[in-house]
């Protein structure tokens, strides 16, 4: 008989200490099990309330905007106000600029359209026009596209050459 047959085979004459060392055994993983299961449900909420802070963030930048656009909108334009028109449009221009300061400030671009090739993974084409030269550039841009960085978020649509 192995020494491992001879501890299996043989019972303690007191089981007492040994169901105790077990049910203690049990206990702590039970309250470990409890532990990691609570530190499951922090770590989502966690994330979640970093998501929301983050969201607020970002919103908090685009409301400086959103009021300058709100003024533009409001001005009172006379009719034979071309200074005024001028003035109203600069203002518009400005307020593009603004977003795209907030947009490069997230490290969001444009992806470059007009005069480019066509590239698939950055580019959709919705139509293509027959002209004289090379084929598969892309010839106008209905939509703008954006990239996150290098991750593309919304592919640019254009109409590209046959």
């Amino acid at each position: 008989m192995s020494d491992e047959e001879k501890i299996i085979e043989e019972k303690p004459e007191n089981p007492e200490p040994v169901k105790s060392e077990a049910e203690e055994y049990k206990a702590n993983w039970q309250r470990a099990l409890a532990d990691y299961r609570n530190l499951q449900k922090e770590t989502a909420a966690m994330r979640s309330q970093w998501a929301q802070m983050s969201e607020e963030q970002i919103l908090q930048n685009f409301i400086p905007v959103y009021e300058n656009f709100k003024k533009a909108f409001n001005a009172n334009l006379s009719a034979d106000g071309d200074k005024q028109w001028q003035n109203w449009k600069q203002g518009i221009e400005y307020i593009m600029k603004q977003f795209g300061d907030v947009l490069k400030s997230y490290n969001v671009s444009e992806i470059k359209t007009v005069g480019e090739k066509f590239d698939p993974r950055l580019h959709e084409a919705i139509s293509e026009e027959e002209v004289e030269g090379e084929s598969g550039v892309i010839l106008k841009e209905v939509d703008g596209g954006y990239k996150h960085g290098e991750k593309v978020m919304r592919p640019a649509r254009v109409i590209i050459s046959k």
